[in-house]
């Protein structure tokens, strides 16, 4: 978190009272004001339909006491929040944001300071963004900054466009694409725990590293989402953009400092370096009806808008190259699914083995590599597994691991959307994706969904099809730790 007094001004919300920023939205700004961070700042949200500021906090007010905001903090903070209604005329309603805006700056003392959160669906992005500009909202005398939500396209063409059109309104360095993985505690450890324990940094490489795999496993399905999933699917909802900016983190070169531009820069590098994917080095799932927590659930076919028929992927696994001197050679496998047996995200390292086996005439059946397990969510740290001799006799060797818990060393944690947000406000993009890393990442899928493989089935509350554990065939134990 930055530790900079934040300077005042207004963070619009395009959807102010809608289901993203009742849930996270307000509730980190006010986590926020309550620390001090953003405590100069006012909030507008927008809506279509009219909505007076007091009906507005309303809504804020119910939404941050679910969210556990104590009471004074809510009363305190929903003060700073206005409401304005865009109406359904196009250009005119901008106009009138604009008024309004002016006069919100002009009551409370705020400089030009804005920040855009565009929490609308794909395909208004560009709509909006010239809209804004129309009105003059794409530069003050302050700072002006957009946030945008994923996806960012859904190929490499239409995130070619994308980017061109925000381009047109404005520059790169006001735009902040925000994926909320980037802004987890672990994720963002992993740049520490790799760049200033030498003791790992050395042996993040070939020559001790023989693969890397990549989980992000979810026990919900579908729910209400299906109008989107089907049309998205599990290779562009995870893979292309949470799990590809994990494998970046983790197969990294050094940055030359700690900041934004240095650090894109080698995160870019690795998706320039990741080889063309084989399709048959990619499964395809889909899950069928089966038990989750020992609850019945219906396959994805059979959830409730869910077009008969649909081709759509529920689960995706893969094992690709990235063709650099550290890890060439190494595989690093990605998966990503819905309904699996537990809720998890985890990246493991798997160590090779030592060259000759010492206990080999005393123990049987000893083929226990060493395992680094990152844990991002649920329950956040890392562990170290590694072999120790059992007290006693006979001679036995058992693997234990050598844990840290985020939650047993520090009292709280802040949310990954109170990071995100405070660095936006505080104009750091080291945790938001460039514009050369969402076309870097499109250009290695983008092939996989004009040829896609075939779906395969896969029983709900499993680990998935029995087709994505052949793709480890060559690595013993992978897969294993959620």
């Amino acid at each position: 978190m930055n530790e900079k007094k934040a300077e005042p001004g207004t963070f619009v919300i395009f959807g102010g009272a809608g289901d993203l920023s009742r849930r996270k939205l307000l509730p980190a700004l006010a986590r926020l004001f309550e620390r001090g961070d953003l405590d100069r700042v006012h909030v507008v949200g927008l809506s279509r339909e009219p909505i007076g500021d007091d009906a507005f906090r309303r809504i804020a007010a119910d939404a941050l006491v679910q969210a556990g905001r104590p009471p004074n903090v809510v009363e305190r903070f929903c003060h700073r929040l206005h409401a304005h209604s865009l109406g359904r005329n196009g250009d005119d309603g901008y106009h009138s944001l604009a008024a309004r805006l002016t006069a919100i700056e002009e009551i409370h003392g705020l400089p030009q300071n804005r920040v855009y959160y565009l929490a609308v669906p794909p395909d208004a992005v560009t709509q909006t963004s010239a809209c804004l500009s129309a009105a003059g909202l794409t530069s003050s005398r302050g700072f002006t900054r957009v946030i945008v939500e994923k996806p960012f396209g859904r190929d490499l063409a239409s995130a070619e466009t994308l980017n061109d059109e925000l381009h047109r309104y404005f520059q790169e360095t006001q735009i902040y694409r925000i994926d909320h993985y980037l802004g987890k505690e672990t994720v963002q450890n992993l740049l520490v725990f790799r760049f200033a324990n030498s003791i790992f940094e050395s042996l993040w490489n070939r020559e001790r590293v023989r693969a890397v795999e990549i989980t992000v496993a979810e026990e919900l399905g579908v729910g209400s989402r299906a109008g989107y999933y089907d049309k998205s699917g599990a290779l562009r909802d995870m893979v292309q953009n949470h799990i590809t900016q994990l494998l970046t983190l983790v197969a990294m070169e050094v940055p030359s400092a700690f900041e934004a531009q240095a650090i894109r820069y080698e995160k870019i590098k690795v998706l320039r370096s990741i080889a063309p994917i084989d399709c048959e080095d990619v499964v395809r799932g889909r899950y069928v009806a089966g038990k989750v927590n020992g609850i019945d659930v219906p396959g994805y076919l059979d959830e409730e808008g869910v077009p008969a028929g649909s081709e759509t992927e529920t689960l995706v696994a893969m094992r690709l190259a990235v063709d650099t001197w550290r890890w060439q050679g190494v595989p690093f496998y990605l998966r990503s699914g819905k309904r699996m047996k537990s809720r998890s995200t985890q990246i493991v390292v798997h160590f090779r083995d030592v060259p000759v086996s010492l206990f080999r005439n005393v123990v049987s059946g000893l083929d226990t590599p060493d395992v680094l397990v990152i844990t991002v969510q649920p329950d956040e740290g890392f562990s170290l597994h590694f072999d120790v001799k059992i007290p006693g006799q006979p001679f036995r060797l058992q693997r234990v691991p050598l844990s840290f818990k985020y939650n047993q060393a520090f009292a709280e944690m802040p949310e990954a959307y109170e990071t995100l947000l405070s660095d936006v406000w505080h104009g750091d993009q080291t945790l938001f994706v460039h514009a050369d890393e969402v076309l870097e990442s499109w250009r290695i899928y983008t092939p996989l969904l004009e040829h896609p493989p075939p779906v395969v089935p896969y029983v709900a509350g499993t680990s998935g099809p029995p087709e994505a554990d052949r793709l480890t065939a060559s690595g013993k134990g992978l897969w294993t730790p959620e």
